[in-house]
This record gives C-alpha cells, structure tokens and sequence, in this order.
C-alpha cells in the first residue's frame, strides 16, 4: 500500500529544492566598485566584469596599483565625454603596460553615464586612459564589420553631477592638445570600495 504522506513529504522536498537551485541560478555575482576621488568631487563606478572580463581586469590592476592616483582628465568635451587616466598634471604621459584587446562587442552601448577605454585608431590599443560618455555617444559603439568601437566595461552609478561638473569647464590647448582644462582636474585617488 502507498504512503500517502510519504509521497507528500517527498514531493515538498522536491519542490523546494527546485526553487532553491533556481534561485542560485538567478544571483548575480558581487559587482566590483571603484570609487574616483577627484578635485571637483567624487564618482563611482560599478564595472561589469561579465560582459568585458579583460577590460575590468586591466582597469582594476591600474586601480589597485594606484597609477591612476594624481592622473587628471586630460580631454574634456561637453556634451561628448570627459577623458582622463593617462596624465599628470604637468603633462606628463605616465608609463603603460602593453594594450588589451578591445571588447567593444560585448552588448555594452556608450550611453551617457558609461565608462569605456580610450584608444588609437588600432581597436586593440586600449591601455590605461578611459573615458566617460557625457551624452548617449552611438557612434562610438560597436557595429559588426563597420565599427570596431569602444569598450564599455562600467557605469557611474554616483557623481554624474560631478561629471557634469567636470564637463563644463573651461579648456585651452597644453603642449599641442586641445580640450585640457584651464585648471587641472585631478584624480586624488581611484580605490576598489567593493569586490
């Protein structure tokens, strides 16, 4: 004879344990943060190391290093994006290590209010200065066979104000380049505030 209740037990085993291995299926992995400490105020930056793994990990060991504490936004154009991380404010060009690949095709769209990787005109030439859309930038996105675009590998996720901040400032040309603000806009510190 069948056990009623037997069978009761096991299917409410079976179900909640369903539900709990559905459940770890839908958590997301703990998203890093990093936290730019800047003369005109503070930003932070939730990377997404899932859609742009090379990228986070190339941006957060500049981070960790500290190469980008003292850096300035260097090229800053309204209404475009404001770019920083490879500059002191004297001008120098600080020391680099070899360039990564560029992931611009992985779904992530230069919106205002994303960060991405500055490069040449060589897709693959991305090292350590980056950029933050000051508008919803598409041309800068990826298109198969038509556009290589730039790599979006986070967002700012507190401090547009202060993007927005920076954006507005006045700007002159520096030892040949235009766009450099009249007053240097510096990054105090970059810090991991969340692994």
């Amino acid at each position: 004879m069948i056990n009623k209740s037997l069978i009761c037990g096991l299917l409410t085993v079976v179900v909640l344990g369903c539900g709990c291995t559905e459940k770890k299926k839908e958590a997301k992995p703990d998203m890093k943060i990093v936290k730019l400490e800047t003369t005109m105020g503070n930003i932070t930056i939730e990377l997404n190391e899932q859609a742009a793994p090379v990228t986070v990990k190339n941006f957060l060991g500049y981070v960790e290093e500290g190469f980008y504490d003292g850096t300035i936004f260097h090229r800053v154009i309204p209404g475009f994006m404001i770019q920083g991380g490879g500059f002191t404010a004297e001008m120098v060009r600080k020391q680099t290590r070899s360039p990564i690949i560029n992931e611009a095709n992985n779904g992530l769209r230069n919106d205002r209010g994303t960060i991405a990787m500055a490069r040449t005109s060589d897709p693959d030439s991305a090292t350590a200065q980056f950029f933050i859309n000051h508008r919803d930038n598409g041309p800068l996105n990826y298109v198969a066979n038509v556009n290589p675009g730039y790599a979006v590998f986070g967002r700012i996720t507190e401090g547009m104000e202060v993007v927005d901040a920076i954006a507005s400032v006045k700007t002159t040309i520096r030892m040949g380049m235009k766009d450099v603000p009249v007053e240097s806009v510096v990054i105090k510190s970059a810090s991991v505030v969340s692994k």
